[in-house]
């Protein structure tokens, strides 16, 4: 492999001339901004950025790349708990230029580029009441969520985000512009439905939509920890029985003025439920009242508000800019004595910003064939992860070893498996655990798509030999 410190100047001028978009260097104006990602702990530095304005430049970088052997990341949203989209040395093919969504509202489908978060989509596919399943935070990239695929508010009732895809256009490992769906690389399809930027870079995402908002009933519902554990019962209880139309995060969090607490509160671990009803308000406020009406809430906002700010409802407190390590895992059943696990690592000595659920799986995303897609996850109640958010580098060590701690505290109560979305730097070891029985047909695909695994700053799927 060249090394990319070896590239001439006439090299790099020769490949900015052939580009829309900007090509930068190291001490560029907009270097800094193109190559920081979400996790405030990856500062990685790579040779060129390639700042691509639409498919052309795409397939020009991917070129420019394998001909000279140069490590490619390519970054969406940057939003990756595992800082995937950035490299050291090599070349960053930098996507956030291609963020424009198109949407029909006739066929209620959406055209959406590569490098779009979800607060974008949402705010155009709002302007005519509709959506689909896209993650809890406005600024998740639309990419990186749907093709690992797609957790979020309305996924009990829609399906995955990548459920809800018609097809894509994708540059492969040769510089082809590849389409992709149900009737075209039917296998290609297949895999990018679960199975991450492996098998290319996706400039393009054509979405069904349905007829959400624009306001929708949701809110916190806040408890003190002292109740958590009869809470926590009572929230497994109800979504086991729960309608499609009802998504329920839970978690624990540090008590702070943000959240309107009294002091007596603050840095005290509280635990909240967070549900949401895709359907009409009145509906709604009639089948969610028993999750408002169990014991005795700090708080409880629960009312209508815009899609578009539940989509941004925690965007505060998941910003750009801290310190981030994160476990996971899944669960067949939420056991009392998974709970009582859960509920004594949490209390108020514990470091952790927060602790959560990633909504209850069932509904719409139990219901696809077994083998739809490469998302191998359906038959699964519930996920689990360990959320560690901090800002001070000398407590790195203190918070990881507290994670490692918890997430061991759990495997006796946790299924297989683990949803990828999810996995962070140090998980490559449990990629297989990602895609379970499909990972060999994975691995296929990756030989046929990528057999000199090109693409492999992700959670790699090794080609097969």
């Amino acid at each position: 492999m060249a090394a990319t410190t070896d590239l001439e100047t006439s090299t790099v001028e020769s490949f900015r001339d052939q580009l829309r978009g900007e090509v930068l260097q190291p001490g560029d104006e907009g270097y800094d901004e193109a190559r920081t990602v979400w996790n405030a702990m990856i500062d990685k530095e790579p040779t060129l950025v390639a700042k691509c304005e639409g498919t052309a430049d795409v397939i020009r970088a991917v070129n420019f790349a394998r001909e000279l052997g140069l490590l490619t990341a390519v970054k969406g949203g940057g939003h990756n708990i595992a800082g995937k989209a950035v490299c050291d040395d090599g070349l960053l093919i930098d996507l956030s230029a291609i963020n424009n969504v198109r949407v029909d509202p006739d066929s209620q489908t959406a055209r959406v580029g590569g490098g779009a978060t979800w607060g974008e989509f949402d705010h155009e596919a709002q302007a005519f009441g509709l959506a689909t399943t896209g993650g809890i935070v406005s600024s998740t990239g639309v990419a990186g969520l749907t093709l690992g695929g797609g957790l979020g508010h309305l996924d009990r009732k829609y399906g995955l985000a990548s459920d809800n895809l018609r097809s894509v256009e994708i540059v492969t490992a040769d510089g082809e512009l590849v389409h992709a769906s149900e009737d075209e690389n039917r296998d290609l399809f297949w895999g990018v439905r679960g199975g991450g930027g492996n098998f290319g870079i996706v400039t393009s995402f054509e979405f069904d939509l349905h007829e959400v908002g624009p306001e929708v009933l949701a809110g916190p519902i806040i408890y003190r920890y002292e109740d958590a554990a009869d809470v926590f019962r009572f929230y497994r209880d109800f979504m086991r029985e729960a309608r499609d139309e009802i998504q329920c995060y839970a978690f624990f969090s540090k008590g702070s003025a943000e959240l309107g607490l009294p002091e007596s509160l603050h840095g005290e671990t509280i635990f909240v439920l967070f549900p949401s009803y895709a359907g009409e308000i009145d509906e709604g406020s009639e089948v969610l009242a028993p999750l408002q009406n169990f014991g005795d809430p700090i708080a409880d906002a629960v009312q209508p508000m815009p899609y578009t700010a539940l989509q941004s409802f925690v965007d505060d407190r998941w910003e750009e800019g801290a310190r981030n390590y994160w476990k996971s895992r899944f669960f067949d059943e939420l056991t009392d004595e998974a709970i009582d696990t859960i509920v004594e690592y949490c209390d108020s000595s514990a470091p952790f910003t927060s602790v959560f659920t990633d909504g209850w799986l069932g509904g719409a995303i139990s219901r696809p064939d077994h083998d739809a897609t490469a998302f191998p996850h359906r038959d699964k109640a519930f996920s689990f992860t360990i959320g560690m958010r901090w800002q001070d580098p000398t407590r790195d060590d203190e918070h990881i070893a507290w994670a490692r701690d918890f997430h061991e505290a759990l495997e006796p109560y946790a299924s297989d498996g683990v949803y990828v979305n999810l996995l962070d730097r140090d998980d490559s070891k449990r990629v297989p655990d990602a895609y379970g029985e499909r990972y060999d047909r994975l691995r296929e695909l990756k030989r046929e798509w990528d057999p000199e695994n090109r693409f492999r700053l992700n959670q790699n799927i090794e080609p097969a030999e």
